[in-house]
């Protein structure tokens, strides 16, 4: 055995200990900044782009659409063609999450109402819902019926099949604590399922919210062509025909901030105050 013995250690002297990390690693901790260098880069590049092809009938440069969309800011044309469409939206919208979630209460409870769920979206889901659009033409007509008809279409089947799935993924604890507690019907799905399955269905709200951005725009399209009636996607039908080539991107660039608006801050700020704080994601 070795013999103890003691070791005399120095004086302890407290060192100053910088907390001040690199500007690389400072960039690479803040999203915000990753993502505005990336847009930053996208606007960069697409400018030396349309510099080098020099033609603005086909491609005009970033600064020319930014002009152009505050041109259409300021005269107020391009906030009221953003808010007929919102407005159609947030009602196809809307009535798409709660068929989405009737039916997948129905698909929850019954036998019956899940082989219907699977049934419908099998046959439904693969169809695009701008296809149906002459279909609600001749059903509802030249107006905001037959565009909140496709709009409850390209929602409620992306949005009752990521549902379903993330309720089939409730594990079999929760499901036996919810029965032991007496809930059944639509407390059993409101108090266990939904809290449970919450990130599954916010990503099939996030899904079906860019389905229908992107379905809303091309029927406004279709509609543009019909009516001369809509909101951004007439306004860039209208002046794709008139040879405005700037105010064709001043109008998709209006589509991308608006999208990128809903995705960064109401879904954000949603998984943040839920799924992100009780643990359940990254």
């Amino acid at each position: 055995m070795r013999p103890e013995y003691e070791r005399a250690l120095p004086p302890f002297v407290e060192a100053p200990v910088s907390r001040d990390l690199p500007l690389a690693a400072r960039i690479g901790q803040t999203g915000a900044l990753r993502r505005g260098l990336i847009l930053l880069a996208l606007a960069l590049a697409w400018e030396g782009l349309a510099r080098w092809q020099d033609n603005d009938l086909l491609l005009p440069g970033c600064l020319a659409t930014l002009s152009a969309l505050a041109e259409g800011l300021a005269s107020g044309e391009l906030v009221a063609r953003a808010r007929i469409s919102l407005g159609v939206l947030a009602q196809g919208y809307a009535a798409g999450v709660g068929l989405a979630f009737l039916l997948t209460t129905l698909a929850v409870s019954t036998r019956a109402g899940r082989d219907l769920l699977t049934t419908l979206t099998a046959m439904f889901n693969p169809l695009p819902a701008i296809a149906l659009l002459p279909l609600a033409l001749l059903w509802f007509g030249l107006g905001n019926g037959s565009l909140i008809f496709v709009l409850i279409h390209a929602v409620l089947w992306p949005l009752a099949l990521n549902t379903f799935a993330g309720f089939q993924g409730v594990p079999e604890t929760l499901r036996l604590a919810g029965r032991n507690y007496g809930l059944t019907g639509l407390a059993y799905v409101w108090q266990i399922l939904i809290p449970a399955a919450l990130p599954a269905i916010l990503s099939g709200l996030k899904i079906g919210w860019a389905f229908a951005w992107r379905t809303l725009i091309a029927a406004e399209l279709v509609f543009g062509a019909a009516s001369g009636r809509g909101g951004l996607g007439w306004y860039i039908f209208q002046n794709r025909n008139e040879l405005y080539t700037d105010r064709v991107f001043a109008g998709l660039l209006l589509v991308i901030a608006i999208g990128l608006a809903v995705e960064t801050i109401v879904f954000a700020t949603v998984e943040r105050a839920t799924t992100r704080r009780w643990g359940m994601v990254r």
